[in-house]
């Protein structure tokens, strides 16, 4: 056999991560009510039949990516550095979010299509999706926090308010894709957060 011959097999776990990544972009352009099949394994450069090998129905493929949108979370929470205080904590986790927004617009239109989507047909997962994210910032601002007397409800504000300036922020920015604007936001909704930290939680909250 000669070198030029020789095609690396592809392991069906890489084949999966392909088909996730590749249904994140379809679902961006066209949404879920046209993310096909066929358009997700175009998309991937693979044929219909090594989808549907990877997985028996669409929704199994779909569960997948609400994992790998679930991983994303959790992966920008744990970079916020927990180790810092509650305020920077909740700070970088803020930055952090938004920040994955904006380095991929599909990631973005995706997320939320599929949220909206699942909630509307499926109720719970389009919740748990949601719930996920929202428990891995709940566990970063207490761990941030554990040296300190910060009341669970305290807890449970601060990361409701950082899911809705992000929440915010990423509709802006699909809506008018101007990453220089979008940029100089994310410093205005930074300054939020730690407007409403000072008075939520007394007048020097940079030491808790």
């Amino acid at each position: 056999m000669h070198r030029e011959d020789f095609v690396p097999r592809i392991s069906a776990a890489q084949r999966r991560s392909d088909f996730v990544n590749a249904a994140i972009e379809v679902i961006a352009t066209y949404g879920i009510d046209g993310a096909t099949t066929r358009r997700i394994a175009d998309q991937a450069q693979a044929n219909l039949a090594m989808l549907h090998y990877c997985y028996d129905s669409k929704e199994d493929l779909f569960a997948d990516v609400y994992e790998f949108v679930a991983g994303r979370y959790r992966d920008v929470v744990e970079d916020s550095d927990p180790h810092s205080t509650l305020v920077e904590t909740a700070r970088r986790t803020l930055r952090g979010i938004m920040e994955c927004y904006l380095e991929s617009p599909s990631f973005t239109a995706a997320t939320l299509d599929l949220i909206s989507w699942a909630r509307r047909q499926h109720g719970d997962r389009g919740m748990a999706v949601y719930d996920q994210a929202l428990k891995s910032v709940r566990a970063a601002l207490r761990g941030a926090s554990a040296d300190h007397a910060v009341e669970p409800e305290t807890i449970d504000q601060i990361a409701y308010v950082i899911a809705t300036l992000a929440d915010g922020f990423a509709l802006n920015w699909l809506t008018y894709e101007d990453r220089s604007a979008a940029t100089e936001q994310m410093a205005i909704t930074e300054s939020v957060l730690q407007s409403w930290l000072a008075v939520r939680l007394g007048s020097t909250p940079a030491t808790v």
